[in-house]
């Protein structure tokens, strides 16, 4: 993702109040690993933490939609402050809209980062959608910016440093 970018772009990165993140293909590189006791593992990428707790900072709003429902998200969310958390969710598109009622904002102030086709719906209807480097073409074609960075790589730090040096909730949160 170069520094020049459309101004409609820009437009959109800088209205962004709330933003909706996969979990897997997003926060992680969508691999899990199973134990020898059979628990399930994740990796997270510490880039992607500083960036969430940058935009918390600056008052974003943050949720997690995933199609999984394992201890891990939960965790994760717990770790972050996340208090929006959609697990084991098969309509993303609904779990946007419920999330842009809890945080009391528009669609077009949602920002959704996703990497799959059951992320696409979800994309269509936010204001700035958004893809890792390594997103399926589906999840690539509806987004609105794509990152160099891939997922659980780095690539929502990228997306986070994009929409606020944009401006996005310029006005930081008490």
């Amino acid at each position: 993702m170069g520094t020049e970018h459309a101004p409609e772009l820009v437009d959109r990165a800088g209205r962004i109040r709330a933003v909706a993140l996969d979990v897997d293909g997003v926060l992680t590189d969508g691999t899990f690993w199973w134990g020898p006791d059979g628990e399930e593992w994740k990796r997270f990428s510490f880039r992607d933490v500083m960036g969430i707790s940058l935009a918390r900072k600056a008052g974003i709003i943050f949720a997690l939609i995933s199609g999984e429902d394992t201890p891990q998200v939960t965790r994760f969310a717990a770790k972050m402050q996340i208090a929006h958390v959609f697990v084991g969710c098969r309509d993303k598109a609904a779990a946007l809209r419920q999330f842009a009622r809890d945080a009391g904002v528009s669609l077009d102030e949602t920002a959704v980062v996703g990497d799959d086709v059951n992320d696409v719906a979800a994309m269509g209807l936010c204001g700035l959608a958004t893809a890792p480097a390594d997103a399926h073409s589906s999840a690539r074609d509806v987004a609105h910016l794509v990152t160099t960075q891939v997922g659980g790589n780095g690539a929502v730090r990228e997306f986070v440093d994009f929409i606020l040096a944009c401006g996005a909730m310029s006005q930081a949160a008490p």
